[in-house]
């Protein structure tokens, strides 16, 4: 991680959960983080609490599913900051409920969420590195069910949308690696997680992994070598079942 210190990342969803300790070990790991979330006065706090490390952390406010407030922000983070080097696109919904009785709406938002924004934070960040000439690398923060429907019939839509983020990041690889691109795409893919969102369906009584394994596999990543490519990693707590 040592080339990575006074780098710029930008991490999506750091308020809570996987996002904020992503967002902690980057500061720790030197790096200038800018770290957006709705939930601003989160990402503030966390700041005060970082700033004796060595990078530090930058809130910023952002409703990631409003296209162009979205747009805008990177814009903001160009002119303010050096270029990005990094993109952790972690923000994600899993509200649980149904496909057969479930609403258009919280459909519709989880898609913004999990997989409209990815695609727009992507082009924005990946336009600026290729601008100034980065090899940089994005990560997207994924799930096994991005691979494997899990065995329960809570989820609705939310399979669907990380499905939809494993393509994604295939594909944004390959149309990389076409242009002779040297950024890194990267998926990750936890099982369950003792976040927030999983506070609704602790009743299903199985392992849980912790915010940080997810932060550790993110740092796993961004310490190799620029010639190697995880292009998948596939991390699940001991003993769960679920996927």
């Amino acid at each position: 991680m040592e080339r990575m210190v006074g780098k710029v990342a930008v991490v999506t969803g750091a308020s809570s959960g996987i996002g904020e300790k992503i967002a902690e070990m980057l500061v720790k790991n030197g790096m200038t983080v800018i770290g957006l979330a709705r939930r601003y006065e989160l990402v503030e706090k966390l700041s005060k609490k970082l700033q004796n490390e060595t990078g530090k952390l930058y809130p910023m406010k952002v409703d990631i599913t409003n296209d162009d407030e979205l747009v805008e922000t990177f814009r903001e983070i160009e002119k303010k900051f050096e270029p990005i080097h990094v993109l952790i696109n972690n923000a994600g919904l899993f509200p649980p409920g149904s496909l057969i009785t479930g609403s258009t709406e919280l459909w519709r938002k989880v898609m913004d969420t999990n997989v409209m924004a990815l695609c727009i934070a992507s082009r924005e960040a990946i336009q600026i590195m290729k601008k100034n000439n980065i090899d940089g690398q994005i990560i997207n923060i994924n799930s096994v069910a991005g691979h494997k429907i899990p065995h329960t019939t809570i989820l609705h839509i939310y399979p669907a949308s990380k499905y939809a983020v494993t393509a994604l990041t295939e594909s944004l690889r390959l149309e990389l690696t076409s242009e002779g691109s040297k950024i890194r795409m990267t998926s990750i893919s936890p099982g369950a997680v003792r976040t927030e969102p999983m506070l609704d369906v602790d009743g299903m009584d199985m392992p849980l992994l912790n915010p940080e394994d997810v932060a550790n596999a993110a740092q796993y990543v961004l310490s190799t070598p620029p010639h190697v490519q995880i292009a998948e990693l596939t991390i699940k707590c001991v003993g769960e079942t679920i996927c």
